[in-house]
């Protein structure tokens, strides 16, 4: 393909803000959602939380299982057919939601929006943006999974302290669905190219392809490691466990934060604010942990975002009836920016470790460890306190998995060039 008149914007900043508000709604409406809806559906249906939190889990589990296919499409295919898709099929299982009465129904429902959301979250646009970027790649990682924060941020105080509590819980799930549809359909049709390549144009905004192969001979990563191959390696199963762990740690807290805050008696609206700062300390995070990857080995970085929240949930265990708002935010602003480290440094880790030939199955099957992390360890919270009536040993046994996810990741060696 011929070269293209060089835009004065390189069109690769536009793929970082489609895919940014991507996992925008894929992770606000998902993740950082969920727990809002909990006490609502308790107070209508008499669920119990650990039943509930089976729909977390499948949903969760959906993800990951559907993530190295999704992959595998994306490097075959590309990536706007599979958000779209993905963007309608999501937004359908929101307006499902909306007509729940019995928990198969709620399950069903958030099986259709995990399916729809591995195709519009972290894969295919942790995919797309690594094609567009070389040697700002981790920046550009971090200002689109700082997205994720932000939906949190943005979100869960709307949900929480507007839309739940005057809309009631049922309108609230239709508008979640309905806002996914107006966002990401457009978006995905309008917005996405896979690669540069495609409009003619190189990585960066680079002015030949001499200047691509200049920043490729810079990089020790290897290029054309196939999944078979990555397997093999010590070095994928040292990032798997790290955040495998981590995942399933910072993950239960988190979806058991608004509850437990509620439970210990602060109003739903505080608990939902905090629920915001955590989003917003990941926003930050994720831009500072991307930044931070072209500087230093991402092992050290993810190893200073595990190290980051265990601290958190250490401050968490620690807030009682009566502690300041301020402990709260301490909290939520250190978990954010210790779970802001996950997508920069994951996404670098299996770039700089196995190349981009193969990155949308290898980075889909890390992501499968990562969503069973995501997935399990609120099912065991929900669990640990239907039958104990406390969270105390639940976060306890979060903290301690931290000790085998930080030296994990900090021994892991990186791969040589083939």
């Amino acid at each position: 393909m011929p070269l293209a008149k060089k835009p004065k914007i390189f069109y690769g900043y536009w793929i970082v803000v489609a895919a940014f508000l991507c996992v925008f709604i894929a992770m606000g409406c998902g993740f950082f959602a969920f727990s809002l809806f909990v006490k609502p559906l308790q107070a209508d249906l008499g669920w119990g939380r650990g039943g509930i939190m089976v729909a977390f889990t499948m949903l969760m589990l959906v993800q990951g299982v559907a993530g190295p296919f999704i992959g595998r499409i994306v490097d075959r295919y590309g990536v706007k057919m599979v958000i779209t898709i993905g963007g309608l099929v999501t937004g359908l299982g929101f307006a499902l939601l909306s007509l729940v009465n019995t928990l198969w129904y709620f399950y069903l429902s958030y099986f259709v929006i995990g399916v729809g959301m591995s195709a519009i979250g972290t894969v295919p646009a942790s995919a797309v943006v690594s094609n567009w970027f070389e040697r700002k790649r981790g920046l550009a990682i971090g200002i689109m999974s700082s997205g994720i924060g932000a939906g949190g941020f943005a979100l869960a105080p709307l949900v929480g302290g507007y839309l739940i509590p005057n809309l009631g819980w049922r309108a609230s799930y239709l508008a979640l669905g309905l806002l996914t549809w107006v966002v990401i359909i457009p978006l995905a049709l309008l917005v996405m190219k896979t690669k540069p390549a495609d409009m003619g144009l190189y990585p960066d905004g680079a002015e030949a392809p001499e200047a691509v192969n200049v920043a490729v001979a810079l990089s020790s990563a290897p290029q054309g490691l196939t999944l078979r191959m990555a397997l093999t390696t010590s070095t994928f199963w040292l990032i798997a466990i790290a955040f495998l762990f981590g995942d399933f740690s910072h993950c239960g807290v988190i979806q058991h934060q608004v509850p437990h805050l509620e439970d210990i008696g602060f109003p739903v609206v505080t608990a939902a604010t905090a629920l915001g700062g955590v989003g917003l300390g990941s926003a930050v995070g994720k831009f500072g942990f991307g930044w931070l990857c072209d500087r230093i080995e991402a092992k050290y970085a993810c190893a200073i975002g595990l190290m980051l929240q265990m601290v958190s949930i250490i401050i968490f265990m620690r807030i009682g009836p009566a502690s300041p708002a301020a402990i709260i935010w301490l909290y939520a602003i250190t978990m954010g920016l210790g779970v802001g480290s996950w997508l920069p440094t994951a996404s670098m880790l299996t770039s700089t470790n196995f190349g981009l030939t193969n990155y949308g199955a290898i980075f889909g099957v890390v992501t499968l460890f990562i969503y069973i992390g995501t997935a399990t360890g609120p099912l065991m919270a929900g669990y640990m306190y239907d039958s104990m009536n406390t969270y105390h040993w639940a976060f306890i046994i979060f903290a301690a998995l931290y000790v085998i996810a930080i030296p994990a990741i900090l021994v892991l060696r990186r791969l040589k060039s083939l």
